[in-house]
């Protein structure tokens, strides 16, 4: 099943099923009623015993759980729920007049992804279960994709032809996720070049411009770096680059929620992966000079027209994506103004971390440098100067990590 509307608020519900368990009939009754008309199909239940029998029964998308109940309370119905393989994976979201914080800690311990505070208001619950139906259908595509490519992995039984493969394919994934020079090239209103080169051990930097949906001019930028070398940090790129996709796709605009509800399908999808990969990630909001920058990465290089840079510390504006399951806390934004002849440079730690024969870094010091010294150049030409000094700086030595540079300037 998918989610194919415009925006997260009115989606298709046509093949979603929500199960209401509440023992009070007349909420069930307004709740069921209010839910039917926006076309999803509901089911109810007056007590625990009776949603574990009919969650394992009708295999719902949702539940929608009172907490409050005769006989086993929503607590324990949803620790049930969770503890069987069948149902474990349906989203909870509990419906109740408590409101102190060792509730709702104890909600989420169980297994709950929400709360919904009673008196209930309709249209909270609409968008509430809108936004869970939606991560839920983006968990399921991304666990699907992450299935096959495993499944194609496993395949690989002699270990020279695995490990000569494992190379291949991770080239191969780098390369599905990186925009074409012809969609960067649509964007009227910035000079854009990007440039990426895998490492010999292959990494997983991630770069992609995309306009935003809604035909507005918005363009979202985003540059991140996962931890690790291989196959199993080529295939969690592949996976940021389809969510952060597909959630644009949906509509969602707020730079904040955006990457909170990112964060919150990598960190499942890691899980599921059963792997310790995370990484750092910044987006960035363009819209006529205006620069929005969310999100925990290397630092962002905003370069004024006569090459003067002032160099934007990332570290507060977000938190490793995958970690936790809920990175609300710690993300926040920062808006940049840029004139006619300003603009920004992004890159990966391959570049400030390359080192030379005698072990030295490069340095954030000396990209600064060369960048200005540059500015006055076109976009291709200040990419070309600052790989050329890199690869000056590195000679003959190995390359361990991908390089990665963007460099976008206001027409």
């Amino acid at each position: 099943m998918s989610v194919t509307s415009e925006n997260m608020t009115e989606p298709h519900f046509e093949d979603y099923t929500i199960l209401i368990v509440d023992d009070n009939p007349s909420n069930l009754g307004v709740l069921s009623d209010y839910l039917d008309e926006h076309g999803l199909k509901t089911r109810v239940a007056t007590d625990g015993e009776l949603a574990l029998q009919r969650a394992q029964h009708i295999q719902p998308d949702l539940i929608l759980l009172d907490v409050i109940m005769p006989g086993i309370d929503g607590f324990e119905t949803c620790r049930r729920l969770k503890a069987n393989d069948t149902t474990k994976n349906i989203p909870v979201i509990f419906m109740t007049a408590l409101e102190s914080v060792e509730d709702k800690v104890k909600g989420f311990q169980v297994g709950g992804v929400d709360y919904i505070t009673k008196p209930i208001q309709d249209e909270e619950v609409l968008a509430r279960v809108t936004t869970h139906l939606h991560i839920q259908d983006l968990t399921l595509k991304l666990q699907k994709r992450n299935q096959e490519i495993m499944r194609l992995n496993e395949q690989l039984k002699d270990e020279n032809l695995r490990m000569k493969s494992e190379l291949k394919v991770a080239h191969r994934i780098q390369q599905m996720a990186l925009p074409v020079e012809s969609e960067l090239n649509k964007i009227k209103e910035l000079d854009i070049v990007a440039f990426m080169e895998p490492a010999a051990d292959v990494g997983g930097d991630y770069y992609d411009v995309l306009p935003h949906n809604n035909g507005d001019g918005q363009i979202k930028i985003a540059i991140g770096d996962v931890t690790g070398h291989g196959l199993e940090s080529g295939v969690l790129m592949l996976v940021v680059q389809t969510a952060v996709q597909s959630l644009l796709e949906s509509g969602l605009s707020d730079s904040e929620q955006f990457l909170n509800v990112l964060n919150r399908i990598i960190y499942n999808s890691v899980q599921r992966m059963k792997t310790d990969k995370n990484l750092t990630l910044s987006l960035l909001d363009y819209k006529n000079g205006r620069l929005r920058v969310t999100g925990q990465h290397e630092e962002v290089l905003v370069v004024r027209q006569g090459g003067k840079i002032e160099r934007i510390d990332t570290f507060n504006l977000g938190f490793m994506i995958g970690v936790v399951p809920d990175t609300k806390a710690f993300v926040s934004h920062l808006d940049i103004q840029l004139q006619p002849g300003d603009g920004i440079v992004l890159y990966t730690d391959g570049i400030t971390e390359a080192r030379n024969f005698n072990k030295k870094l490069y340095g954030v010091e000396r990209l600064c440098e060369v960048i200005s010294q540059n500015w006055h150049r076109s976009a291709q030409e200040i990419q070309q100067a600052v790989i050329a000094d890199v690869r000056q700086f590195i000679g003959e030595q190995k390359v361990f990590d991908d390089i990665t540079l963007l460099v976008l300037k206001q027409q």
